[in-house]
């Protein structure tokens, strides 16, 4: 039963009143719809090449195909001028009632040289005090999310932009396991896309890895493509991490529910092969894929039950970014954001706010 676009209460089907309308769904399974914390593109259109609430539109429509009822945009590293306009798209979007846009998550350019995979190498450099000036103010009005190397800061700037109420993840890193561990005191609580560009798990320096793996407070985002981390490694995470602690995102770019299967970033061609984005360096350039895939590939490539797959894509990334009580559970007083997946895996309906998508 609905009200208000929340559900108000789960109850069995002999108690709801006669006169409600009913959807009955024939086998699968209903669940809490997919939260994504990493989203650079999808129906074609990428997010630093248009950052206006066009876009975020498009977006949300390709995403929905997936499963996925919200998300942050996320804008790599670029300009400061294009940062002010993806910020802009984002309040504008939430202004104008834009169901499922959580905020922004900038991904850089405070990032590490030789770890900075696709994003370009002139818009990659360290954090300046007016960087930490301009996302002190971006927070006041806007959940921001920002993935930082540790290393490329100074002391101090992670906990300024913590006490904003940003959300701060390290990614992107060469930064040792101390280094990576002093930004943690400072407020740094999570990872983005664990293993991937950053320093390894070593035996006498634990790097980043390390630390992300061994800190049991810190949240870490995981990309589940078949590409980006073995299916070993994704067990260790598992294993290393308390429940609850670990959460899939896309990391997906223009292609994700689109035909197409090229777009441009920072003016080369990104292509997409069997499913997998490289660059013309043959550097990994995001994923292609929707949440449902990740979920998908999560229970049947990895062996984890499917109910803690359904957690891992909404109930653990709604707790990371304060969407708790709101977000990634079926209960009384929840959003009547859902998604029904058939028992292959496909998305045949996602309601939002109790309003049923069209697919």
């Amino acid at each position: 039963m609905l009200s208000a676009g929340r559900i108000e209460c789960v109850c069995p089907v002999n108690e709801v009143d006669s006169e409600i309308p009913r959807i009955p769904l024939t086998g699968g399974v209903l669940a809490p719809g997919f939260v994504d914390l990493q989203v650079n593109g999808g129906g074609g259109v990428l997010f630093n090449n248009a950052p206006t609430v066009g876009s975020l539109e498009l977006l949300l429509a390709a995403h929905r195909r997936g499963g996925t009822t919200a998300l942050l945009p996320t804008l790599i590293s670029d300009s400061p001028a294009t940062q002010q306009q993806a910020l802009n798209a984002v309040r504008g979007a939430i202004e104008q009632g834009l169901d499922g846009v959580l905020g922004v998550h900038f991904e850089g350019p405070f990032l590490d040289e030789m770890r900075r995979g696709a994003h370009r190498e002139n818009y990659v450099r360290a954090m300046t005090d007016e960087d930490v000036d301009w996302l002190d103010s971006a927070a006041a009005n806007c959940r921001v999310m920002l993935t930082v190397a540790p290393e490329h800061t100074a002391p101090g700037q992670i906990r300024v932009l913590s006490d904003a109420g940003i959300i701060v993840c390290g990614g992107h890193s060469g930064a040792s396991y101390q280094q990576t561990m002093n930004a943690i005191s400072e407020g740094m609580r999570g990872f983005t896309h664990l293993f991937n560009a950053m320093s390894p798990l070593g035996s006498r320096e634990p790097g980043v890895v390390g630390a992300a793996l061994s800190d049991s407070d810190s949240w870490c985002g995981i990309i589940i493509d078949g590409y980006h981390v073995h299916p070993a490694t994704v067990l260790v995470a598992l294993r290393a991490k308390p429940r609850g602690k670990l959460y899939l995102v896309t990391d997906s770019m223009a292609t994700a529910g689109s035909s197409s299967k090229s777009f441009e970033l920072y003016g080369e061609t990104i292509h997409e092969s069997n499913g997998r984005l490289v660059n013309d360096e043959g550097r990994l350039a995001g994923s292609a894929i929707l949440m449902v895939d990740a979920v998908r590939t999560m229970h049947q490539s990895i062996g984890v039950a499917l109910d803690e797959c359904l957690r891992m894509a909404s109930l653990y990334p709604s707790q990371f970014i304060g969407e708790s009580q709101r977000r990634g559970r079926i209960a009384s007083g929840f959003r009547a954001d859902l998604v029904h997946l058939s028992e292959s895996f496909e998305v045949t309906n996602t309601w939002v706010g109790g309003e049923r998508q069209a697919h």
